[in-house]
């Protein structure tokens, strides 16, 4: 009896042991709940940091693009990208080339922020669905999985700031000689709250939605894939130490955006002349100088499209795609960059290329 009573309570002293070496184990790699937040912070941080940079490098470029997308065809006052910057500085000086920036900066670095992060969460997920679908713990994303990790970012990051991105666009295409005159960031959102309701700060969201599918998810995915590459197979010697040169990851930035932003254009122009629907003085503003009062209407996303086909051609929903890919090539390129070495600057062990 005594025997069985020692041989119990040495199995139970063994599988206390057991659990505990488990537990210890299972441990070892799981940080602290301050530590994670704290990592979750600096990824915030360093993602808001890299929006604000890139768009303020290149906000003239930005505010002509818009102004070329919703002008009036019949009555244009801009003719092309350096013929309207031009006008600009002239008319409106050296702020002029940089209005709705502040707006816009206010809109991109919590865009930017939520939507690193985003990636970052969805890459995760996604990985370890695949992983656990195909039974390889050590398979790796693909190209195609990167673009639903991108798919899935932009449209969380678009849709928890849209109603800045749509004053911003009505701040941007404002001039001096406009009769109405949004004061501010603030001003601009209670007064079309008060005037046309909470769904006007909502208008162009689905094409907005559709068109961030491709872009942000090929942004990604281009951006990821073709480092991965260049890593692996080394062409032109551009791999040091297992790592890619600041300037050979710009150009890896700059490709992807390239690809992004030709794909998602059209829907670009849509959503910005769907955004000045419902703003009395917006045909004006869109002409410049309050010659013509054509109203601007639209009844939804098909219609604006059937329109603007229709009316002006094809073509039209290219308007301002020069300015704009002058605008996102270096843009896509120094955000990601900045992002990365922010991180690196910060501390954070984990990047969007890990």
């Amino acid at each position: 009896m005594a025997s069985e009573d020692v041989k119990t309570s040495e199995s139970a002293v063994s599988t206390f042991v057991n659990l505990a070496e488990e537990a210890k184990i299972a441990t070892e790699g799981v940080k602290p709940p301050r530590h994670a937040l704290k990592s979750i912070c600096k990824s915030l941080v360093a993602g808001g940091i890299a929006g604000g940079v890139s768009r303020t490098a290149v906000a003239p470029l930005e505010r002509m693009k818009i102004l070329l997308q919703v002008q009036n065809p019949h009555s244009k006052k801009y003719n092309g990208t350096v013929q309207g910057l031009k006008n600009i500085w002239q008319t409106e000086g050296f702020r002029g080339l940089f209005k709705g920036n502040g707006t816009n900066c206010a809109r991109i670095v919590p865009n930017s922020a939520v939507k690193f992060f985003s990636y970052e969460q969805a890459s995760k997920g996604i990985l370890w669905l695949y992983q656990q679908q195909t039974g390889n713990e050590n398979a790796e994303l693909t190209p195609l999985l990167r673009l639903g990790a991108g798919a899935c970012a932009g449209i969380i990051a678009m849709s928890a700031t849209y109603p800045m991105d749509m004053v911003r666009g009505r701040l941007t295409v404002q001039t001096e000689k406009s009769p109405r005159q949004y004061r501010g960031i603030f001003h601009a959102l209670a007064t079309v709250y008060r005037e046309e309701g909470a769904r006007a700060l909502y208008k162009g969201w689905l094409p907005s939605v559709i068109g961030v599918v491709p872009y942000v998810g090929l942004n990604f995915s281009v951006y990821e894939s073709l480092k991965d590459w260049l890593v692996k197979e080394n062409p032109f010697g551009l791999v040091q130490d297992s790592e890619l040169s600041v300037t050979t990851k710009l150009a890896c930035g700059a490709v992807a955006g390239t690809v992004g932003q030709t794909v998602a254009y059209p829907l670009d122009v849509i959503r910005r002349r769907m955004q000045m629907v419902g703003w009395r003085d917006a045909s004006s503003v869109v002409v410049g100088d309050g010659r013509s009062k054509a109203p601007v209407e639209y009844s939804g996303m098909i219609d604006a499209f059937r329109k603007t086909v229709r009316h002006e051609g094809v073509g039209a929903l290219y308007k301002g795609l020069i300015p704009n890919s002058v605008k996102v090539v270096p843009s896509i390129a120094i955000a990601f960059v900045t992002y990365e070495v922010v991180k690196d600057i910060l501390g954070v062990e984990m990047r969007i290329s890990d």
